[in-house]
């Protein structure tokens, strides 16, 4: 085995949004799986703040055995921040996501 393996990737489908119909090779992590959320920075124009598309990983469809082996990704309009780990020592959020804080009347 060499010091260096080659780095794996796999040619991954996107739907919807701006990127729908094109096929990217997207790196796999160590699992063999492409990254959950796939973020694509868009340069403005004008030269202000980028445009982030934000894409999920959803599967392309049943594998063998009714394993699923290949993804797809699904554009996310609104960008929803990921799902934080939730381990018995973190605190929880002040406000729940969706809800309003006491302090916004």
């Amino acid at each position: 085995m060499s010091d260096t393996d080659p780095v794996k990737s796999e040619d991954t489908p996107f739907e919807g949004g701006p990127m729908d119909g094109r096929v990217l090779p997207v790196l796999l992590g160590i699992t063999g799986h492409p990254p959950k959320t796939y973020r694509i920075p868009v340069p403005d124009p004008d030269g202000g703040e980028p445009t982030v598309l934000v894409y999920r990983r959803v599967p392309r469809g049943p594998g063998k055995v009714g394993l699923t082996n290949r993804w797809k990704y699904a554009y996310d309009p609104e960008g929803t921040p990921t799902r934080r780990l939730n381990w018995p020592w973190s605190k929880p959020d002040a406000t729940p996501p969706g809800k309003r804080d006491d302090a916004d009347g």
